[in-house]
């Protein structure tokens, strides 16, 4: 029998995130009748909500069943032909990772390289398509914030690259781990495709992946020869709640995804942002505190492009993140993320978004501080009070 865990585990993972009770309240409610006019005006609350948060009057947004990897394989499937050539930004593990399920559907990739600790190299970029006189290169696949390194690059320098280099290509955002968090407006920022899940800051559990497509992605899906089906914008749009998710909707999900955005709207998007980045503000005052011990210290090197989502901690050789997670987790009840990629076992995570607040911060960098302690790593000990000065500053 698994013991029981007084009290609530805290979750500074950067997803899933604490999903509220206001949430788990609406996606407790039964299934709808295929026909029922309230399915219907669930499904438009959801997509209505989606073009005010990704910040857009006219792109389509599709919601499917899946996570962010199945969202970036709708997006490959749609947009790009096979064998056609894909630039991706190099940002770490997840620009990796999309690459690499880019190239297992069939499509060509070409990467720019990745400098450790900082954000995307917009000068490379911009001389890989300048290079591509031909223009092969179909569209810039970039990530917004990249979850492993806790590393956010700016989006309008890579649209202004585009611009520069005078090239067609589209230009495609995954803002997974961004929307929600961060300032994002897909129509100022002339991207013509955002890429997001349910499980990060719009505070749902994991299983709800979104695209939203202006008219150019959609015009260049329309010439695309793959064949597809589940995955087809072309069949998806419509106003049928049967078409528009090839199939039975995730309702509950749903339900729970109108909630999730009617508490961002209630809360005001300023604010929410707002919020997000004092408690990165805490987060990174407590990390530089315990840095001066000389064990501990950021991962992204430049203070600005460190994520409000989530902060990625360096240890020194020899520390055993896996065993401090673990401790965290099952003595001190804080559950944060460890390293993925060419990270894992050299930094671990703390995730700061989504449903939190200035406690539940503070409850997390304590419980951190424990298990850092039991284990002997050494930290500078000031580090939760600088969270606290900077939270009472505001």
């Amino acid at each position: 029998m698994d013991t029981r865990i007084p009290g609530r585990r805290f979750l500074h993972s950067p997803g899933p995130t604490h999903v509220p009770d206001e949430v788990l309240d609406a996606m407790r409610r039964q299934p709808m009748d295929m026909a029922d006019p309230r399915l219907t005006r669930c499904i438009a609350a959801c997509e209505a909500g989606l073009q005010r948060l990704l910040g857009t009057a006219s792109a389509k947004p599709f919601i499917y069943a899946g996570n962010g990897h199945g969202a970036w394989e709708v997006l490959v499937e749609n947009l790009i032909a096979p064998g056609e050539l894909v630039l991706i930004a190099g940002t770490g593990h997840f620009s990796d990772s999309w690459a690499l399920q880019t190239e297992a559907l069939g499509r060509r990739v070409q990467r720019t390289p990745w400098i450790e600790g900082r954000a995307i190299d917009v000068a490379a970029v911009e001389q890989a398509l300048r290079d591509d006189r031909e223009h092969q290169i179909k569209a810039l696949f970039v990530v917004h914030t990249d979850t492993a390194s806790g590393i956010t690059s700016e989006l309008a320098p890579l649209r202004a690259a585009l611009d520069a280099a005078g090239h067609p290509a589209l230009l495609v955002a995954d803002v997974v781990a961004s929307l929600g968090a961060a300032p994002f407006e897909m129509d100022a920022l002339g991207v013509n495709v955002a890429v997001g899940a349910s499980q990060k800051g719009l505070m749902l559990p994991p299983g709800l992946g979104f695209v939203a497509v202006d008219q150019a992605a959609m015009e260049m899906a329309a010439r695309n020869p793959a064949p597809r089906f589940y995955w087809d914008w072309r069949l998806r749009d419509s106003e049928l709640p049967y078409r528009k998710f090839c199939g039975t909707p995730p309702q509950n999900l749903l339900m729970g995804l109108e909630a999730a955005l009617g508490l961002v709207f209630q809360e005001g998007l300023g604010q929410v942002h707002a919020r997000h980045a004092l408690l990165a503000r805490a987060v990174h005052a407590t990390v530089e505190g315990w840095a001066t011990a000389g064990a501990l210290s950021f991962f992204a090197q430049v203070p600005e492009q460190r994520s409000v989502s989530v902060t990625a901690v360096q240890v020194a050789p020899g520390i055993d993140v896996d065993a401090l997670r673990a401790l965290a987790r099952e003595r001190f009840q804080v559950s944060i993320a460890g390293g993925l990629g060419p990270l894992t076992g050299r930094v671990f995570r703390i995730g700061h978004l989504g449903d939190l607040n200035a406690a539940m911060v503070l409850g997390c960098l304590a419980g951190v501080e424990a298990a850092l302690t039991v284990q002997g790593i050494p930290f500078g000990r000031d580090g939760v009070a600088r969270a606290v000065a900077c939270l009472a500053k505001g």
